[in-house]
């Protein structure tokens, strides 16, 4: 029973062994990260209580199903003001152009009491600004 044992795991390592990987995945490599601006943003509540969670959306336009959301830089410039600015991924490969808006969400759990500021990058040098109250 025991030699039987022994040559089943033996086989299965071998076979683990010889299997060799696919190279051929249907995935596209990402190739650049970039900033894109963000179009618009919906805040359901300007008021909250701390220390709950609310979801803050973004809504951004790609050119192509190439490009998709990367990632958000969120800075904390001083204990209530918030900067974000978002990141997107582009793909080499056959693409469908055209326009499409994605939306992504920060989830926002203020930790003290106050008026909270957020500023979101909308390109260049503008800024769409929301206020939560903090109670």
């Amino acid at each position: 029973m025991k030699k039987l044992l022994k040559i089943g795991f033996s086989a299965v390592v071998l076979g683990l062994f010889f299997t060799s990987c696919n190279d051929e995945d249907d995935y596209q490599t990402i190739e650049s990260i970039a900033k894109i601006k963000i179009d618009s943003v919906k805040v359901v509540k300007d008021t909250m209580d701390v220390f709950t969670i609310q979801s803050i959306k973004t809504y951004s336009a790609y050119s192509s199903q190439c490009e998709g959301f990367y990632g958000y830089d969120y800075i904390y410039n001083n204990n209530l003001a918030r900067t974000v600015t978002a990141y997107k991924f582009m793909t080499s490969g056959p693409c469908i152009q055209g326009n499409h808006v994605v939306a992504s969400q920060i989830n926002f759990s203020p930790q003290k009491i106050g008026t909270y500021s957020f500023k979101f990058w909308n390109g260049g040098n503008n800024w769409i600004t929301k206020t939560i109250v903090v109670q």
